[in-house]
């Protein structure tokens, strides 16, 4: 474990911003009490944010800030403390990388380490470990100031609801308000959990990983670990149907209401696109977290560094496979929705096909089947043989093999090839663009050959046209 800093706070400053929130008045209107919490926001960005060397705020100030965003129903409000909340993690992290010289370390090593630094008692959205019956649990959450796993894994299934409470005839903050809260713990947990990453992958250190918020989560107690990828399944497709279907204008037919609240609710219609397409992302980012955290896990059980008390979990990415395969409403709004992630796009439809090509009944030593169809090239050539396209068509159709191949193409195109073992510029495999181009023309061949009765889809022959012209524009081939 790295060094620990208290992070210090002006009592003052906060004793003046929090008397703005005084509540004690109960005769308050709801517009007096609005106008108290943006008086409080704009304090408070005032003394922490303008000036160059102001201190860090307190876990009061995040806590209010916190609630407004969790329980406000006016639009600005709720993107004011949703801003400012990033905006503070932003100045003051909670953990960072401190680079320690030789001089400051007892370290043998002659060259410079990053070491990992945790600001104690630091405020945090979320509470592990206060047990509450059901009965009291909302009363907890709202007086708490944070989040405790099982809300959060109601809040991800609130999230899965945005698209029918969205487009109810009565206009409600609620569906933006938990999208952006969504979003914003999504933001505290990457920061918290990429620097421990990082930290754990130059130091060996498995106990900085396992204290992370994200691993404290998926090992609590209180939630379904299983259910909770589920949900996050159905909440990223949900949400990017939702997202393909709001090209239309979301806006309310003008009616006889005030023109106060049709400008909110238009100013909400507007808003509502943007916001479930980022929500849509940040889900994607949590479970290419989880995904990460599984990989850096797998290394330390292997390595062994970890103990009894860490326990067995099953990797995201094999839930995720199941699911997939059981449910095929879910294959290519998923697929679709991954577009900017291709790389993890592109090992999930590797692994997805890997269920499917089939087995040699006998291998030998030199048998490379176990490996070969690891790679997108491997499985490209898996359909130049004919009784292999057969094999697969049958368990999964012509139509989800040449769709899935299309979106492997894709994402392979959009990849950087220092960022993937899909190499693009390797000759020696079958992973080299020119051999990727050619095998992706003679699977979609294969496939006609094999169904006489299949008819290429647009995003199939959108695929095999780019192949064609990249062909023609590789000098080399």
């Amino acid at each position: 474990m790295g060094t620990t800093r208290r992070r210090g706070g002006d009592g003052g400053m906060e004793e003046n911003t929090m008397a703005i929130l005084d509540t004690s008045c109960f005769s308050k209107s709801t517009q007096h009490i609005a106008d108290d919490r943006l008086s409080f926001l704009e304090a408070v960005r005032s003394g922490f944010l303008v000036p160059e060397n102001a201190p860090a705020p307190t876990n009061k100030i995040y806590k209010e800030i916190f609630q407004i965003l969790r329980v406000e129903n006016s639009l600005y409000l709720i993107m004011s403390s949703y801003q400012l909340l990033l905006e503070f993690d932003k100045r003051f992290p909670q953990v960072y990388l401190s680079t320690v010289k030789k001089s400051e370390s007892s370290s043998p090593s002659s060259l410079p380490f990053n070491e990992l630094v945790v600001v104690e008692e630091a405020w945090s959205p979320f509470s592990f470990g206060t047990d509450v019956s059901p009965s009291e649990k909302e009363d907890h959450d709202k007086t708490s100031g944070s989040l405790d796993p099982i809300a959060f894994n109601l809040l991800i299934q609130d999230i899965i609801k945005v698209p029918d409470e969205a487009n109810t005839e009565v206009q409600d903050t609620k569906p933006l308000r938990n999208m952006l809260l969504f979003q914003y713990l999504v933001s505290f947990l990457e920061g918290d959990f990429v620097t421990r990453n990082l930290s754990f992958k130059e130091n060996s250190d498995w106990i900085t990983l396992r204290e992370s918020f994200l691993n404290m989560i998926l090992v609590s107690r209180k939630i379904i670990y299983k259910g909770l990828i589920k949900d996050c399944l159905s909440a990223m497709c949900q949400l990017y149907q939702f997202s393909m279907d709001c090209s239309h204008d979301l806006r309310p037919q003008k009616t006889e209401s005030t023109e106060v609240t049709e400008k909110c609710h238009t100013d909400l219609a507007i808003a509502l696109p943007e916001v479930v397409k980022r929500t849509c992302v940040s889900v994607q980012k949590f479970l290419l977290m989880i995904i990460e955290l599984d990989s850096s896990k797998k290394l330390a059980d292997m390595e062994g560094w970890t103990t009894r008390a860490d326990g067995v979990r099953t990797p995201a990415m094999e839930i995720i496979m199941d699911e997939l395969t059981y449910d095929k409403d879910l294959l290519f709004p998923f697929f679709q929705a991954l577009d900017k992630q291709p790389k993890l796009k592109l090992d999930m439809i590797v692994q997805y096909f890997q269920k499917y090509i089939p087995k040699t009944s006998v291998r030998t030593r030199r048998s490379s089947d176990s490996t070969s169809n690891s790679t997108f090239g491997g499985v490209l050539k898996s359909f130049s043989n004919g009784n292999n396209t057969k094999g697969i068509i049958k368990k999964m159709s012509t139509e989800v093999a040449q769709l899935l191949l299309a979106h492997a193409f894709q994402a392979y195109i959009s990849l950087p090839s220092q960022d993937s073992s899909e190499s693009k510029e390797d000759d020696n495999d079958d992973n080299s663009l020119p051999d990727v181009c050619n095998h992706m023309i003679s699977a979609f061949t294969c496939l006609k050959k094999t169904d006489g009765r299949m008819v290429v889809l647009p995003f199939g022959k959108e695929a095999l046209f780019t192949a064609a012209i990249m062909l023609s524009g590789n000098s080399g081939v």
